[in-house]
């Protein structure tokens, strides 16, 4: 019999859709008994993977998001603070709609650790890293801070200022970052998990223009602008691992229903969706995988 194959999960990028995508394709892996060795998350992936990192029960965190409401998260300026701060100081230091505090609080509710080094599962989340124009991987301290930082979404929240550093949403510099822990942690397979809105040109804008929160649509085409070097506009790919070690990276870009911000009715059926979709196009691919490990724990094909 040959070893266990240690897989490691990358969650992308996604917005409110993302967070319900991502838990039904967590709660796939589950059903299929897939063993998580470390997880990367951006933005959304960042949220999901952080909290089922940490030990929470994804049943029960399924349940908390399904009945969740928006000012659990989301604590927008009054309209007399924001014209205020927009007319009477011209927007001076104004960064953000609503404040982060909120939403870390929320965060760290649904945590069932306080620390990265405390996670059952080893943890990445990446955020970009305003004070020195980068990108920044945190893999150690605090995490609800941590996670917030990186689904801190420029305009709609205000960034989050970690160690005299400030940093908002990862996506504004990569919508997930395969290198995170594929050949850190000598991986024999990675699985991406896609959930960004791929939209671009007059078609995309189009759209965006049509849909409430204009804003926020307008925002997911800039974020999103440029497409991972993994996609392949394939609802299930097959690549290597381009940091060296060649590992196969199995990525899944599955289709899901619009979903509003904030979070609105229909994420329940976006993360039953992904659930669906995930087990129906892994199933067959991993167990290929799985079929290829030998007695030495080294991967073919």
């Amino acid at each position: 019999m040959g070893r266990a194959m240690k897989v490691g999960v990358i969650l992308s990028s996604g917005g409110g859709r993302g967070v319900f995508a991502h838990t039904g394709f967590l709660l796939a892996l589950e059903q299929l008994g897939i063993e998580i060795g470390a997880i990367a998350g951006c933005s959304a992936g960042a949220l999901v993977g952080g909290i089922y990192a940490s030990g929470t029960d994804l049943n029960q965190w399924a349940d908390r998001l399904a009945h969740v409401k928006p000012r659990a998260y989301w604590t927008p300026d009054s309209w007399s603070r924001f014209i205020w701060q927009m007319v009477v100081r011209k927007g001076r230091g104004y960064t953000g709609i609503s404040d982060n505090q909120a939403a870390i609080d929320f965060i760290r509710s649904n945590l069932a650790a306080r620390t990265f080094g405390d996670c059952p599962i080893p943890f990445y989340s990446l955020a970009t890293n305003l004070s020195q124009g980068g990108k920044t991987l945190f893999c150690s301290g605090d995490l609800a801070p941590r996670i917030m930082a990186s689904a801190a979404m420029p305009v709609l929240y205000r960034p989050v200022v970690i160690d005299g550093q400030y940093y908002s949403d990862g996506a504004t510099i990569e919508l997930a970052s395969t290198e995170a822990i594929c050949c850190r942690h000598k991986l024999d397979a990675l699985i991406v998990h896609h959930a960004s809105v791929c939209r671009e040109g007059p078609a995309g804008l189009e759209h965006a223009l049509r849909q409430p929160w204009s804003l926020v649509e307008v925002l997911y085409l800039l974020l999103y602008r440029k497409r991972p070097w993994y996609l392949s506009d394939q609802a299930l790919s097959v690549h290597r691992c381009r940091c060296g070690c060649q590992a196969p990276v199995v990525v899944v870009e599955p289709s899901l229903p619009e979903l509003g911000w904030p979070l609105s009715e229909g994420g329940v059926e976006v993360q039953r969706s992904a659930r669906r979709q995930a087990e129906t196009l892994l199933a067959p691919a991993l167990g290929k995988l799985f079929d290829q490990v030998d007695e030495t724990g080294a991967v073919h094909g």
